[in-house]
């Protein structure tokens, strides 16, 4: 089966080939060259935004593990004065909106005219508004640990188009019968990341509004894999959080909720240990999936 991988250059790419190689025919779609772990591989050149590039990208392509986005709200109004300060080249600040859904947009549109079967694309635990807030309003929690029926409060530009990003695939199965899924991974972490973690940590100190999560790429890898290869099994379109058993902080999770956040100490009851703040038991009900990192391995103590 050839499957085309977008954002093939990218970080997370790195590791669903890993996951992928020797299995299946694969080609990388990119507006960079791939690094040198991935420059032996079929690698056309394109954009997401050009539709053209897409249609060259999906010829003879029978599945798609759609990694390629611009990762954060580049329009944030305290992000993009932060990188201006720092001197940091700054994108067009529509280059989010126009990516990620117009991007997706195009892509799905050439995967149908090829026949493509199924879909994967990373999406992001942001789909619930929680990160990325611009007004001074906290996230609405109703539930802990949250899951993918929890209400969505989503303000910034990324937020919006990974959320817009679900339903605009499950709007193309629903009229073309190609099957897509959609991964919502949290802060993902190749291996140095998670050792610096180890390395740096320190006690919480206020709440965070990521609320400490995070996945191991090798994990998020593995579900997209498993999401492709059983999607006959599968309902025709869903969407998935996919993210560690553990948080980030050193503190047990109950015990962040009594210090920062005791108005949530009546939902956090069912939390046990250092157990996220976000469930991926639909995920492992669904296709097994089981986390199988932790950056704790790396502590001293």
């Amino acid at each position: 089966m050839k499957v085309l991988v977008t954002g093939g250059s990218g970080r997370l790419a790195k590791y669903v080939v890993k996951e992928l190689e020797g299995k299946y025919e694969l080609v990388l779609f990119s507006r960079s060259r791939p690094p040198e772990d991935r420059a032996h591989l079929a690698w056309i050149q394109g954009d997401l935004n050009d539709y053209t590039d897409c249609q060259r990208a999906v010829e003879g392509v029978q599945a798609i593990q759609h990694l390629g986005a611009v990762p954060y709200p580049v329009d944030h109004p305290q992000i993009r004065p932060q990188r201006q300060a720092a001197g940091i080249e700054l994108p067009p600040f529509d280059m989010t909106m126009r990516t990620n859904i117009m991007g997706t947009y195009y892509l799905m549109q050439a995967a149908v005219q090829a026949g493509v079967k199924v879909v994967v694309m990373a999406g992001s635990n942001c789909t619930l508004g929680h990160g990325y807030r611009i007004s001074n309003k906290p996230f609405p929690i109703h539930y802990l640990p949250l899951d993918e029926e929890h209400p969505t409060d989503v303000e910034d530009s990324y937020s919006y188009s990974k959320l817009v990003g679900e339903e605009l695939l499950a709007s193309f199965t629903r009229a073309y019968d190609i099957r897509t899924y959609v991964t919502r991974p949290a802060g993902i972490c190749p291996p140095e990341r998670r050792k610096a973690m180890a390395e740096n940590v320190q006690p919480a100190t206020g709440w965070s509004d990521w609320l400490w999560g995070w996945v191991a790429s090798e994990d998020v890898a593995w579900a997209h894999r498993a999401l492709m290869e059983k999607a006959e099994e599968l309902p025709p379109h869903d969407v998935y959080f996919v993210n560690g058993a553990d948080t980030t902080a050193l503190e047990e999770s109950r015990e962040l909720v009594a210090r920062f956040r005791p108005d949530l100490l009546p939902l956090a009851q069912r939390l046990q240990g250092h157990e996220s703040f976000i469930s991926t038991e639909k995920a492992r009900r669904a296709f097994g999936f089981e986390p199988q990192y932790t950056w704790r391995e790396y502590l001293d103590f």
